[in-house]
């Protein structure tokens, strides 16, 4: 599986006001805005790290979804990410590198906040070739950063505040991720039960 990002966050989307704010960084002087480069690096940090830890997007963008199979339940197909607003596109390339679009009118998103599936509201549910693989436009995020909810805020900006504070400290490999910021994702983390979750 592979997942990708299509439309990467522009610098207006991230809440460089707020996390200046959120560090209590004096404004009013001529190089207001020479940290914004350091401030945007780590909201892009804080905000990739938060999204691979909850499985969601927290700013609307699409993504292009590459797989072999597809992970089949009772009603769909599962989704990797969350929330979902819409597909695009969903694309079927056989072994010999022909492809074929799936009728995007049939696909409607059942989310339910853990594992949104892909159904079909007529007809079956795409089927990845034989030796082929699928690729599907999907369209994931809260919406702008106004629209997350406010413990993921939350998370966000106290993620970002520690990497830059400490952003000339060497990080080591699995450095763990805040206690205080992990609490507030922890309602927000994709529910594990037994062998099919």
């Amino acid at each position: 599986m592979n997942l990708i990002e299509v439309t990467p966050l522009a610098s207006a989307d991230f809440p460089i006001a707020e996390l200046k704010d959120f560090l209590r960084l004096g404004s009013g002087f001529t190089d207001d805005a020479s940290q914004d480069g350091v401030i945007e690096a780590c909201l892009r940090a804080a905000i990739g790290a938060i999204e691979v830890r909850t499985s969601r997007a927290l700013i609307l963008r699409q993504f292009r979804w590459s797989v072999f199979s597809f992970r089949k339940v009772e009603n769909g197909i599962l989704l990797p990410i969350t929330p979902i607003v819409w597909i695009d596109e969903v694309k079927l390339y056989g072994k010999d590198g022909n492809w074929f679009r799936h009728p995007i009118g049939t696909l409607s998103v059942v989310s339910d906040g853990q594992r949104p599936v892909m159904t079909v509201t007529e007809g079956e549910l795409p089927k990845v070739p034989d030796q082929g693989r699928a690729a599907v436009l999907l369209n994931a995020g809260y919406g702008p950063w106004s629209a997350v909810p406010a413990p993921l805020q939350q998370a966000v900006l106290m993620l970002a505040g520690a990497y830059f504070e400490n952003r000339e400290t060497m990080v080591t490999v699995g450095a763990q991720m805040p206690l205080s910021v992990a609490s507030l994702l922890a309602p927000f983390q994709r529910i594990r039960m037994g062998m099919g979750a």
